[in-house]
């Protein structure tokens, strides 16, 4: 399975806002690669070129974003076809709004795995049961994508979307899918990890093998 990352930014000032020390753009674009997705595609405003230059050294590209009348559900597209063309048997396509700063590569890396044994069903990561960012949308369904009206916001989008195809729910016990960056990293609610594996099986010797290897504390 190969998964895209769509990083979606609205204004140049939010792609190149600083996030604990880096252009929002590049962190997430970092995020995104040790999460495991790639191709990645970085979605902006660019007047002056400085987001482009802000990618620079990343595993990101930079793309054209859409005309303004396409509305999110265009750049979202957009941004799909650019994975798409980049990497052609890319299976799916994480949409991530750049505002989500503080998803950890943990969930994405989960994401991708869930979408190995579920591969035709949209997937929305949760933290305490509230669905939030990025959904995972297989390139299968991108034609449901375009169907969306113009003029939907990016949650309309999803509800749309969920409307129209299969589509699951996963707590990924990380708050980063739920608050934004209007939330300070020192606000945020601890990490706690999906209490279940997303990708839905267990091994029933992987107990055995970590507890062996030391990774589990004596009951």
């Amino acid at each position: 399975m190969t998964v895209a990352a769509v990083i979606l930014s609205a204004t140049p000032e939010g792609a190149l806002a600083d996030t604990l020390g880096q252009p929002r753009v590049r962190r997430l674009a970092d995020l995104a690669w040790s999460g495991g997705a790639l191709p990645i595609v970085v979605l902006s405003p660019d007047p002056d070129g400085a987001v482009a230059a802000a990618l620079a050294g990343s595993e990101a590209v930079y793309g054209t974003p859409a005309p303004p009348e396409a509305g999110p559900r265009g750049q979202m597209v957009r941004g799909a076809e650019l994975a798409l063309d980049d990497v052609a048997d890319t299976t799916a396509v994480l949409l991530w709004p750049a505002r989500m700063t503080w998803v950890g590569p943990e969930t994405v890396t989960s994401l991708i795995e869930a979408h190995g044994t579920d591969a035709g069903t949209l997937l929305r990561p949760a933290w305490h049961g509230d669905p939030g960012w990025p959904i995972l949308l297989p390139a299968v369904h991108l034609g449901a994508l375009r169907a969306v009206a113009p003029n939907r916001m990016p949650p309309d989008v999803v509800a749309d979307l969920v409307a129209a195809v299969p589509s699951r729910i996963i707590e990924m016990g990380d708050p980063g899918v739920i608050h934004d960056v209007e939330t300070a990293p020192a606000d945020l609610p601890a990490y706690e990890g999906p209490p279940d594996p997303p990708a839905g099986h267990t091994h029933e010797w992987g107990a055995d093998v970590a507890a062996e290897a030391g990774l589990t504390e004596p009951g």
